[in-house]
């Protein structure tokens, strides 16, 4: 049987079809089987990967998808945050008189340690995904309305059902990816996120479900359509934008067995955010001193360019810096007579029209030149940075990522008892096993077994066909 991977619409009433669903960390995927063949469904106009985003505005309108970064983007470009204290009361300084209870005068407003953005247009939540192991139990609120985690995960799936249902009219089933290991430290984190995971697809109208590890997943789509020898030991690296993910299975006639699994919390959006601190921190002032006069007294530092950092490179909530407690410091050092002033003139410029979106999206034009290329520009018109890299300029920036991924590839083998040289068969997947640094480790290790398949989509067509077989927890092919 062969897979196409092509987009279909169109409603049908078979409904014996597979149902794929690849919620993702960065990007979600879909995807039906009719038996025969894959397709991918379309989740945005002309696109079947659509980022995994919501936003919620102050009319608890919710947008999902690249909408939602759209409307979080046109919301905040420009936009100055003041926060005001929240004000959780009233309380009264006298008990009041024998004749009657306090006078205006005898109260006093309360104020928390909370504050309110009061002209905050509206939230986005992206990468949900990562939290659903933390066992803490609170809610988010949003608007002064509290919303449980599922409440943030459930809009996007919903959408994706909707999707579905332009293809086929049974929609209530589908078997589900996850990591092997959710993000977190705490013990029992994947159980707490499976059933977290498990009550959004349920508010989806998702409730017959089926679970299947991502990289798993992976290899099924490619096992389907390339049959192989008996006793085949397959594995699958799938380098994603969240977790790494690695599975290791045994070719058993029709069927498979799992031999191993392991993840770890190293994905592209890391890759991008060492881009962002080593290439483009310096050109926004880190490192730079900063001289100026206080109490009658001048003092000269390092310019604190840390208060800034955590916020710069998770661009959700960097429209945050628009606040005088940032920008003061910015303005004073932008218009100092000397070469760094240009940096700090590109740090206001960023942090005043929230361009912290756009550069991300310029890091991953970037690597992607990179990955085909010998050098490539990172060109950001909007705070005139362009900046040429080599490529082993590159792959000794990320480094030490690189050596994660080795640790990880050792140890997996290690879980599995074997040697490198008993794998006969590599699948690289994922966005991120697209980097030649990436590729050049796994040729090292497995020369001549390494095989590129469907970087984006493997894990949605690995469910479709895991679901229409009723795979479950069975592994039979």
């Amino acid at each position: 049987m062969q897979s196409d991977n092509s987009s279909r619409s169109g409603s049908t009433d078979n409904s014996t079809f597979g149902i794929g669903i690849d919620f993702g960390t960065s990007n979600s995927a879909a995807a039906v089987y009719d038996g025969e063949q894959v397709f991918l469904v379309q989740l945005s106009e002309q696109n079947s990967i659509m980022p995994s985003a919501n936003y919620i505005d102050k009319d608890f309108t919710t947008t999902i998808g690249q909408k939602a970064i759209d409307d979080y983007i046109s919301g905040n470009q420009g936009r100055k945050v003041e926060l005001s204290a929240e004000l959780l009361g009233e309380a009264r300084t006298s008990t009041g008189s024998p004749t009657g209870p306090a006078s205006e005068s005898e109260t006093s407003k309360v104020f928390g340690q909370a504050f309110t953005d009061a002209s905050l247009p509206g939230r986005l939540f992206r990468g949900t995904k990562r939290l659903l192991g933390n066992s803490a139990g609170g809610r988010t609120v949003i608007f002064n309305r509290p919303f449980r985690l599922v409440a943030l995960v459930t809009p996007i799936l919903v959408g994706i059902r909707k999707a579905l249902k332009r293809n086929i009219d049974n929609t209530s089933h589908a078997c589900i990816g996850h990591p092997v290991n959710f993000e977190g430290i705490e013990q029992g984190r994947n159980n707490i996120a499976l059933e977290r995971l498990s009550e959004s697809y349920r508010h989806a109208g998702i409730t017959e479900q089926t679970f299947c590890p991502e990289p798993t997943a992976a290899a099924i789509s490619y096992l389907y359509n390339h049959p192989g020898n008996s006793d085949e030991l397959v594995l699958t690296v799938d380098f994603g934008g969240g977790t790494l993910d690695f599975s290791i299975l045994r070719r058993e006639g029709s069927s498979f067995k799992v031999v191993a699994t392991h993840g770890i919390a190293l994905g592209g959006d890391r890759i991008d955010q060492t881009i962002f601190r080593e290439l483009i921190f310096p050109l926004l002032g880190k490192g730079e001193r900063w001289s100026r006069v206080l109490d009658g007294s001048e003092v000269d530092t390092l310019f604190p360019f840390g208060d800034f950092e955590d916020l710069l490179i998770n661009w959700p909530i960097s429209y945050m810096l628009n606040q005088n407690k940032y920008t003061a410091s910015v303005m004073q050092r932008m218009v100092e007579d000397d070469p760094a002033a240009i940096k700090f003139k590109r740090l206001y410029d960023l942090i005043k029209q929230n361009y912290s979106y756009q550069v991300f999206e310029a890091i991953k034009a970037f690597k992607a030149e990179l990955s085909v290329q010998d050098s490539a520009v990172l060109d950001i018109p909007e705070i005139d940075i362009e900046v040429t890299l080599e490529r082993w300029e590159f792959e000794l920036m990320i480094s030490d990522l690189l050596f994660e991924l080795e640790q990880a590839i050792t140890l997996i083998l290690n879980k599995a008892n074997i040697q490198a040289a008993d794998i006969d068969l590599v699948l690289r997947t994922g966005g991120s096993s697209l980097i030649p640094a990436v590729k050049d480790i796994l040729d090292n290790q497995f020369a001549g077994k390494v095989v590129e398949h469907d970087p984006f989509t493997s894990v949605a067509a690995g469910l479709a066909i895991a679901d229409y077989y009723g795979y479950g927890d069975q592994h039979s092919l």
